[in-house]
């Protein structure tokens, strides 16, 4: 069926990266609408709440003790910005404190959102995302360090693409401008009017050279008197072109870059982005290149390549009955650059890589160039409630340009997907909706496919695997797909009345659209007589109403009447409900469509203890004997775990 889409709202979520992940932290509920607000801004932001003063059922991540929590993100390299005071942040964080360029970003929020105070981090990130969160919110970034202030702008944070050739300069280099010394601008390469139209004081004959250059080791000389306080930058001006067979090593491939721009004295921080035919755009060896390069892999068609034919050195009739185009490397280079690039190193290559740079005039944008290797993530959000949706899930959605669900689930993420383009067709559309996402992915885009529960139990993610299998299309074999688990509907359900699943047990799905009815009752016999505890998904439709009952009557032939039947409906939502009755009186009439099932087995217990009512399947610990209970347990306070956990169901 057609699918419809929308953008829920006109302002897209910041990008973060490089410096995602990123945790915003909450200690009040007053506190907690600006932390969702913060947080529905960024990629792959998650809101973070103190349990006892923050509805859980509204954050991502609950805890128990503040500085410990702070703590142990921060040491996980995650940016923090914290809705609240700013000293709660410096008293948490400062016993870890290493250094400028080790810190992650810290960013401190009044609860109203007027200041946002970068308290760490600020010349690789923060600053930055302080801005953009103050002019995105209608509040003030409150910069306090020196260069941002007083020269408006940080010399060891240039522009998105642009990297730092001298970190070691800059700080010298900074407090000798500040001191009144003024700088000499020596623009090689690059759109460097962040530079030239700068606040810095300039002249010809100034004492701090700064250069961009997209060559190694080229200002040497000229900076030879004054190498403590020269700054050297790389635009992103070099796009490379690379070329492979199909299973090439990745180290084959990088060795042949690393040589080819040292041989031409080419700094690899000028490398914009690696690009290449749309072909090898899930080859391991074109990505494992762009990651070690610090920037995107890019791909074209064979017809935008072959267009750039009439301006190749080496084109090749091989190549073109191979690929559809005289040359991958070179061909992709210069298509990436446009007419007015420069084919400066021309086709190198050795027996299973080859490689070409072109420079171009202007600054690279990579987002404007080919298209990416298309993502597709497959996302169980766990039954509802924010806080059993997993922090991949949360971030993989917030990555997304793209998302696509049944309505109903899409309306549970709330402002995760604001201003994202949103895709949904009707309840029984599943292959539909598989289907494009699918088509989306092989364009380019970066897709979430949303689930309830658990995206591989009874859900979308083998429909999308059927596909793949079934059709066989090299524009979806191309897409990078990754499964992302959720909490099912089943542990949602034993989670709320104990340990039901405690012991061996199975799921049965008993709807009849895609499975044949004897195929289901053939199930159900078996497990009946194997003793599993059983959990049903689709118990009863509108239109099927019988095979609940007789899944009843026959567990009723191996079980006794009075097993403990649990029934969860709604789990995780507002209208909750959890029911336990005996299986005798299980009822179709007790059940809908939004229930989940769980059977006991012969040995399942219901038991009330105080106000309390449990479900539980004993696993047999008992038979251990009376010593087991009497081994030793140790106390360790204030324990802090720095190395691998064991597995700790190894003895079991």
């Amino acid at each position: 069926m057609a699918m419809t889409a929308h953008n829920s709202s006109n302002s897209p979520a910041l990008p973060t990266d490089p410096i995602a992940p990123i945790a915003v932290v909450c200690l009040t509920q007053r506190a907690l609408p600006m932390a969702k607000r913060i947080a529905a801004n960024l990629q792959g932001a998650s809101v973070h709440g103190l349990r006892t003063r923050v509805s859980t059922r509204d954050v991502d991540v609950a805890f128990d003790d503040t500085i410990a929590h702070m703590q142990r993100i921060f040491s996980s390299d995650h940016v923090i910005i914290g809705v609240c005071a700013s000293g709660i942040l410096i008293r948490a964080l400062a016993p870890l404190l290493a250094g400028k360029w080790q810190d992650a970003a810290v960013i401190a929020v009044d609860e109203a959102g007027k200041t946002f105070i970068p308290l760490l981090g600020g010349h690789h990130g923060g600053n930055r995302l302080a801005r953009d969160l103050a002019d995105r919110l209608g509040g003030i970034a409150a910069i306090t360090t020196p260069g941002d202030a007083l020269l408006g702008l940080a010399l060891d944070e240039p522009p998105k693409g642009w990297k730092l050739g001298t970190p070691e300069t800059v700080k010298p280099a900074t407090a000798a401008l500040l001191a009144g010394e003024s700088a000499r601008l020596d623009i090689q390469a690059g759109s460097a009017a962040w530079l030239t139209n700068s606040a810095l004081a300039q002249s010809d004959d100034g004492t701090i050279l700064i250069t961009a250059t997209a060559r190694e080791g080229a200002a040497d000389d000229a900076i030879s008197e004054a190498t403590e306080t020269a700054i050297t930058y790389h635009p992103p001006v070099l796009a490379l072109g690379v070329g492979c067979e199909r299973g090439c090593p990745s180290d084959d491939l990088y060795d042949l870059v690393t040589e080819t721009l040292a041989g031409q004295c080419l700094s690899p921080k000028a490398i914009a982005c690696v690009v290449s035919i749309d072909l090898k755009a899930d080859e391991a060896a074109v990505h494992e290149l762009a990651s070690r390069l610090g920037v995107p892999a890019r791909f074209f068609d064979a017809k935008t390549l072959e267009a750039e034919a009439a301006r190749l050195v080496t084109p090749s009739d091989v190549v073109f009955a191979e690929t559809g185009c005289h040359g991958v490397a070179e061909g992709a280079a210069l298509a990436a650059v446009g007419p007015n690039g420069k084919l400066i190193v021309p086709k190198h290559k050795t027996k299973r890589a080859t490689c070409a740079i072109v420079l171009s005039q202007d600054d690279i944008i990579p987002d404007t160039v080919g298209k990416a290797q298309g993502k597709l993530s497959i996302v169980g959000i766990g039954p509802g409630q924010i806080g059993w949706r997993s922090p991949e899930a949360s971030a993989l959605i917030g990555r997304a340009t793209d998302i696509v669900g049944y309505q109903m689930y899409l309306d549970l993420l709330g402002p995760l997907i604001d201003g994202k383009h949103c895709h949904h067709s009707d309840l029984g559309a599943e292959e539909a909706r598989a289907r494009h996402a699918l088509e989306l992915a092989a364009t380019g885009k970066d897709v979430a496919l949303i689930g309830s529960g658990d995206a591989g139990i009874y859900a979308l993610a083998t429909l999308v695997f059927e596909l793949l299998d079934r059709e066989d299309r090299g524009d979806w074999n191309r897409v990078a797909v990754q499964v992302s688990p959720g909490i099912s509907a089943l542990q949602a359900a034993a989670s709320r009345i104990g340990a039901p699943l405690g012991h061996d047990f199975c799921a049965i799905s008993l709807s009849d659209l895609l499975t044949p009815r004897e195929d289901i009752l053939r199930r159900l016999k078996a497990a009946a007589e194997g003793d599993f505890v059983i959990a049903f998904y689709n118990p009863v439709s509108k239109r099927r109403r019988d095979l609940l009952a007789k899944a009843r009557d026959i567990l009723l032939e191996h079980r006794n009447d009075d097993t403990p039947v649990v029934l969860g409906r709604q789990l995780g939502r507002p209208d909750e409900e959890i029911t336990v009755v005996p299986l005798a009186k299980l009822e179709v009439d007790m059940v809908d469509m939004l229930t989940t099932v769980l059977v006991g087995s012969s040995n399942s217990r219901h038991i009330t203890r105080g106000e309390n009512e449990w479900v539980y399947t004993p696993r047999g610990y008992a038979k251990k004997g009376p010593d087991a209970a009497k081994a030793p347990v140790l106390s360790t306070p204030n324990h802090r775990n720095t190395d691998t956990p064991a597995n700790d169901k190894a003895e079991e």
